[in-house]
C-alpha cells in the first residue's frame, strides 16, 4: 500500500464519528461502536491489492480504498461498486539512483523503471511522462515489484529507476543513494490514485452510513491541512504497528517536504479528471476500453457533504 493509501487509512481512522470508541491494539477485525453501543463498522487489514480487490469482489468488504483504474475495472466487468470520494492527491515519485545521470524520465531509454502494478496510477504517471518525452513502450523495460522492495533493487543496481508511492522514494532519499527524478506535485498536480470505493448494496441500503464515511474522509483531509500539528498526529497514528509499523519520522518526512509532496484539502470528484485518467488507462493497455464516468462514479455524496468535527479516538 503506497503513502498516500497509508495517510488516509489514518485519517479515517481519525476521523470516527464523535463518540465511538477504538482500542487500536488490535485493530484486524475489530468492530468500531459508538457511546449507545451500534455497530458501525469493522475494520480489517490487507496485504496486498490483489486480496482486497477480490474481497470488494465477493462483497466480503463494502468499502475500501482501491487504485482507480482497479475500481473503474471491477465496475466494468460487472461487480457493483461506485468511487464516491477521492482519498488524496499527489503523492507518488520517480526515484533515481544519486549516481545516475538521468535530469527526467527521457534519459532512461534502454533502463529498467520498476513500478507496483499494472492497475497502479504510477504506471499511469510513467506512461504520461514517457509520452511527453517521446519514449514507446520498447524504449524502456517496466519491472513489476512490490514497493517495499523498490529501495533495495535500486541500491542494488537490479533497476534504473521506480515509480511508487510514498513512503518508499522517501525512504532512499533519506538515506542517500537516490534522488526524485519526477513528483506528481510537479507533473500532474490533479494526479488521483487511490479512492473511496463502495459497493453499490451499501449505497442503496445505508445512504446515511455511505455519507457519514464521506463526510468524515472529506472533513479529516481538510483537517489534514489546516495545521502542521495536524499532519504529524495522523503520521504517528498511521506509523503505529498495529496499522502500517513505519517509522513514523519517515512519514512526517513526506508530509513535509514539501508540504504539498501529498495532499488531502481537495477529495471533490471532477469528471474531467477522471476522463483524463481513464484515457490514459486505456492508451496504457491498463483498460481495455472508456468506460462511462457514470459507470464508476457516484458524486452525490461529495456534492451532499457536510463538515463533521474531527476527534482523535483515545
Amino acid at each position: 500500500m503506497n503513502m498516500a493509501a497509508m495517510n488516509m487509512a489514518a485519517m479515517n481512522m481519525v476521523a470516527m464519528p464523535v463518540g465511538a470508541t477504538m482500542d487500536m491494539s488490535d485493530i484486524d477485525g475489530k468492530e468500531i461502536v459508538n457511546a449507545a453501543g451500534e455497530k458501525l463498522a469493522v475494520f480489517s487489514r490487507f496485504s496486498g491489492w490483489p486480496e482486497l480487490k477480490e474481497a470488494m469482489m465477493s462483497g466480503k468488504v463494502k468499502a475500501a480504498y482501491l487504485l482507480a483504474p482497479m475500481a473503474m475495472d471491477l465496475a466494468d466487468n460487472g461487480v457493483p461498486v461506485k468511487i464516491v470520494a477521492l482519498g488524496h492527491r499527489s503523492g507518488a515519485v520517480i526515484m533515481a539512483s544519486v549516481t545516475s545521470k538521468a535530469r527526467n524520465l527521457g534519459d532512461l531509454r534502454g533502463k529498467r523503471i520498476a513500478i507496483p502494478s499494472r492497475f497502479a496510477v504510477d504506471n499511469i504517471f510513467v506512461h504520461r511522462l514517457m509520452k511527453k518525452y517521446g519514449l514507446t513502450d520498447a524504449d524502456v523495460t517496466l519491472v513489476e515489484m512490490a514497493p517495499p522492495d523498490m529501495p533495495a533493487a535500486l541500491y542494488a543496481g537490479a533497476v534504473d529507476a521506480y515509480a511508487t508511492g510514498e513512503p518508499f522514494g522517501a525512504m532512499a532519499q533519506r538515506k542517500g543513494y537516490a534522488r526524485v527524478l519526477h513528483m506528481t506535485r510537479d507533473e500532474w498536480p490533479q494526479y488521483i490514485c487511490c479512492v473511496l470505493t463502495v459497493r453499490q448494496e451499501l449505497i442503496d441500503n445505508d445512504r446515511r452510513s455511505v455519507q457519514r464515511l464521506v463526510n468524515n474522509v472529506l472533513a479529516a483531509g481538510e483537517w489534514l491541512e489546516s495545521d502542521t500539528t495536524h499532519r504529524h498526529v495522523a503520521a504517528d497514528l498511521a506509523g503505529r504497528r498495529e496499522f502500517f509499523n513505519q517509522d513514523s519520522s519517515l512519514i512526517r518526512f513526506v508530509m513535509d517536504n514539501p508540504k504539498d509532496r501529498v495532499t488531502y484539502g481537495d477529495l471533490r470528484l471532477v469528471k474531467a479528471e477522471f476522463d483524463e485518467l481513464m484515457q490514459l488507462a486505456y492508451e496504457g493497455k491498463i483498460l481495455t476500453r472508456i468506460v462511462p464516468y457514470e459507470k464508476y462514479v457516484d458524486d452525490s455524496f461529495v456534492r451532499a457533504y457536510r463538515p463533521t468535527r474531527i476527534q482523535i479516538a483515545k
